[in-house]
């Protein structure tokens, strides 16, 4: 469920901002940085039991977000070359949050639990 809720706000926010705010690219930085916070709060609170100090937790949290925030927006840019996905927004963000999805998964729970598997 917070995973669901924070990939909405992602969805949904650049969907808002791609449509009538900014380029796909910067949308995209906007919706995922604003869903990371959410997604760390919310995974903190009822997903993983942390093991070890908060803060430790936050800053790899946020460094695996990073390269998360990085392989998004790479996907975002080089879809966005493509007509088909240029023209349809929807479709080229689902395909960026669904590769990036497991990425993510795994490896913020290493950084919360010290498994990977």
């Amino acid at each position: 469920m917070t995973g669901a809720l924070a990939t909405s706000v992602d969805y949904f926010l650049y969907l808002f901002l791609v449509n009538r705010i900014f380029p796909p690219v910067v949308a995209n930085i906007v919706s995922y940085s604003c869903s990371v916070v959410i997604n760390f709060l919310l995974q903190k609170r009822f997903v993983f039991q942390l093991k070890g100090s908060a803060s430790r937790a936050f800053a790899g949290s946020m460094l695996v977000s990073l390269g998360g925030l990085a392989l998004s927006t790479g996907i975002i840019w080089s879809l966005n070359h493509l007509y088909f996905f240029e023209q349809r927004q929807y479709l080229t963000k689902l395909c960026a949050t669904g590769l990036v999805f497991f990425y993510n998964f795994y490896f913020k729970r290493y950084v919360f639990e010290q498994k990977f598997i």
